[in-house]
């Protein structure tokens, strides 16, 4: 009974000191993949790269202790930091405080969601994700996943668009008009750096290699360059004019905020007590109000970005003040630095006696040392009804994520997995991550291949390597303080390439057509709604149960007549005449209420066109189940073959359908002589009489004949 509860009691037995090294080296060596990538998932997430550090503490720990998979390593992985940016970016800003605390109240709800379904033992729920849906999914995810980190790589900064294409195609439109050439160095670098390595020497830390040398060149050589300035300084009335408009629309939006939060209690008060006048009045208020705010934030953006594309020369005046010119009118200008400066503009106020410039790169930048604190997410209601869809597709997805790594490692060790128990783990996993800062985490692929591959036992190596991550946040974040931002990004590019599978898409063609043309709208259903990640995957879930339904309805119907191998098959499909004066119907799949009538109507449109037909045999060796409704139709048909002077007989009945017969007294009916337990003993029984005086020379039910 321990067990049941407590998984990691099953490691005791049979462990020793070599499996206590093992576990140790395992999880170092994990370790060292999972920091810098966690901090690289966290910005994906859209929240600070320290965050992913809080997410790969507490979570692998908790989802080793009590899944059943011994090597599946847990954390921030691409795809749920994806798709948590994409839930939360409609609810705030990405990185501010409220964008952190929905965040953690997702995580939350992810976990207690995998924690119920793994109690309730309905693990199976993960069925409704197809195959062919999450590879659409996930190979669209791939690509966007990689094409969200070229700002990064090329050193510029764009709002997000309303959707994803729109926001790469002005990221390819700032990078013409400027591109930081030390960042596209870092980045391009470490990604060739990572490649190399993994291909020539993969037992190397491809990624940590990367992160140290990439961390002490930019160190050593100064990449990060940040500096103020006043106002005064920049010598060109139009940036000046701009900075005071972009501070005029950031004053004038709070305000408007308030007065929206405000009309929309009223608005609600109003409907409470159905008044419609006053229903009307909020109403057109609040949509006036709303007007305004989006007008506003518009032009705030128009501003934003044209602060973005200024560029400036710093030139030395006198008295050793420093002057910014526009690049075009700094021609001839001596003392310049040499390096190009831009403004640093976000959605907060620019302050004239201050102004944030940037002449180098992006850099980490301070991590708070430390770690972080326990308590639970401030739960809002609002936020969690909006969350919840997301929220079930991110627990979904994710636990299919880790069940499929954990399934294809117990194939290599022998492991046995309870599904329902990783549930719970990962589960847990999440609850726990929610009180200490974490976004959701899941099952990750390559870091769980490394720790196989390093010669994990149990999951106590998942425990080291959240013992090394408390380490780093105790000791050793400021040395990750100069980390480029475009190492991170190369890091994520380098970790979704695994990711890529255009060959899933023939797979699911030549398995079913269907499925194949499934995988391909879901792809780009989820590249065109893209950051609405949600909306691709509910396009291909509904597609995919939408087709389960049609075949559900129009199952295979089929008359079947002697092959060369003595079987009896497809007549239509294997070019096989039929007997003229018994009809072999196989129907394949259970009888229910959505399929009985088609049943019905092949059985009369096979009376319509056989005029010489006497006798049809139901074969019943697919008809796995039969409800009320199927029952009735059966009743029905027997009924009109009778009476249409034919008979009918089933072959192949199983136990579920003849316990529905006999509870009906429909067996009365057909007679108990009418049910024969194969073909060959049903085509025995009523073969000769009507054959007696055939004018068949050959009967296909007993002989090969093709179509002529």
């Amino acid at each position: 009974m321990l067990t049941k509860f407590f998984p990691f009691l099953d490691w005791l037995p049979g462990y020793n000191k070599t499996s206590l090294r093992q576990d140790l080296l395992a999880g170092l060596t994990v370790a060292l993949v999972l920091i810098p990538q966690s901090m690289a998932y966290a910005q994906l997430a859209g929240l600070p790269s320290y965050y992913g550090l809080y997410a790969a503490f507490l979570p692998p720990m908790v989802a080793a202790l009590f899944g059943s998979s011994r090597q599946l390593a847990t954390g921030p992985v691409a795809v749920v930091s994806l798709m948590t940016a994409a839930s939360l970016a409609p609810l705030a800003s990405a990185g501010s405080e409220g964008y952190i605390i929905y965040a953690m109240i997702l995580s939350f709800i992810v976990g207690l969601f995998q924690f119920l379904l793994g109690v309730l033992r309905l693990g199976l729920v993960v069925n409704f994700l197809s195959h062919p849906v999450v590879n659409g999914f996930t190979n669209a995810a791939a690509i966007i996943i990689a094409t969200s980190q070229l700002s990064k790589i090329f050193g510029v900064k764009v709002d997000n668009m309303q959707h994803h294409y729109e926001t790469i195609v002005e990221v390819c439109k700032s990078a013409l008009h400027y591109t930081h050439l030390p960042t596209v160095a870092f980045g391009v670098g470490a990604f060739l750096l990572m490649f190399l390595l993994k291909k020539l020497a993969p037992k190397i830390p491809n990624v940590l290699v990367a992160v140290v040398l990439t961390t002490l060149l930019s160190w050593a050589f100064g990449y990060r360059h940040d500096s103020t300035a006043d106002v005064a300084a920049i010598e060109s009335e139009t940036v000046r004019e701009t900075i005071l408009a972009f501070n005029e629309t950031v004053l004038a939006i709070p305000p408007l905020a308030e007065q929206r939060s405000a009309l929309t209690l009223t608005l609600d008060a109003a409907k409470k007590s159905r008044q419609q006048m006053d229903i009307l009045e909020a109403q057109h208020q609040l949509d006036v109000v709303q007007f305004a705010i989006e007008r506003l934030e518009r032009q705030n953006s128009q501003y934003r970005k044209e602060l973005r594309e200024f560029l400036f020369l710093a030139v030395a005046g006198e008295g050793g003040r420093t002057r910014y010119l526009l690049q075009g009118d700094a021609t001839g200008e001596a003392g310049a630095d040499g390096r190009i400066w831009r403004f640093k503009v976000g959605n907060s106020l620019l302050p004239t006696d201050s102004l944030p410039l940037s002449g180098g790169g992006d850099v980490v930048g301070v991590i708070p040392r430390g770690l972080p604190s326990f308590s639970l997410p401030k739960f809002d209601l609002q936020a969690i009804s909006h969350l919840l869809s997301s929220a079930v597709i991110i627990s979904l997805l994710g636990f299919m994520e880790a069940i499929s790594i954990a399934k294809a490692m117990a194939a290599k060790t022998g492991q046995r997995l309870d599904p329902n128990q990783e549930l719970i783990g990962q589960g847990l996993a999440n609850i726990v991550g929610s009180m200490s800062s974490a976004y959701p985490a899941s099952g990750s692929f390559s870091r769980s291949a490394v720790n196989l591959q390093a010669g994990a036992v149990t999951g106590l190596s998942s425990f080291f390597t959240s013992v090394t991550v408390v380490i780093v946040l105790l000791f050793f974040t400021p040395l990750l303080y100069h980390l480029p931002q475009a190492v991170l990004a190369a890091v994520i590019m380098m970790a979704v390439i695994g990711l890529i599978n255009a060959s899933g898409f023939i797979h699911a063609w030549h398995a079913k057509p269907s499925d194949g043309i499934i995988s391909i709208i879901t792809f780009c259903m989820t590249l065109a709604f893209a950051p609405h990640l949600d909306k691709g995957i509910m396009i291909g879930v509904v597609l995919s149960l939408a087709v389960f339904l049609f075949k559900s309805m129009r199952p295979n119907v089929s008359t079947l007549s002697r092959y060369e191998d003595e079987s009896m098959r497809n007549s239509m499909a294997y070019g096989l005449k039929e007997c003229r004066y018994i009809d072999m119907i196989r129907f394949d799949g259970p009888l229910f209420f959505a399929n009985a009538s088609y049943l019905e109507d092949q059985i009369t449109a096979h009376m319509e066109n056989k005029k010489d037909l006497k006798h049809i045999i139901i074969v019943a060796n697919g008809m796995n189940d039969i409800d009320a409704s199927g029952e009735e139709v059966l009743s029905l048909v027997v009924s009109n073959v009778r009476s249409a002077g034919l008979d009918i007989s089933f072959s192949g009945v199983n136990e579920t359908v003849m316990a529905v017969f006999e509870r009906t007294h429909l067996i009365e009916k057909i007679g108990r002589d009418h049910i024969y337990s194969t073909m060959e003993k049903a085509i025995c029984a009523v073969h000769a009489i009507y054959h007696e005086k055939s004018e068949e020379s050959e009967c296909p039910l007993t002989n090969v004949c093709y179509l002529s």
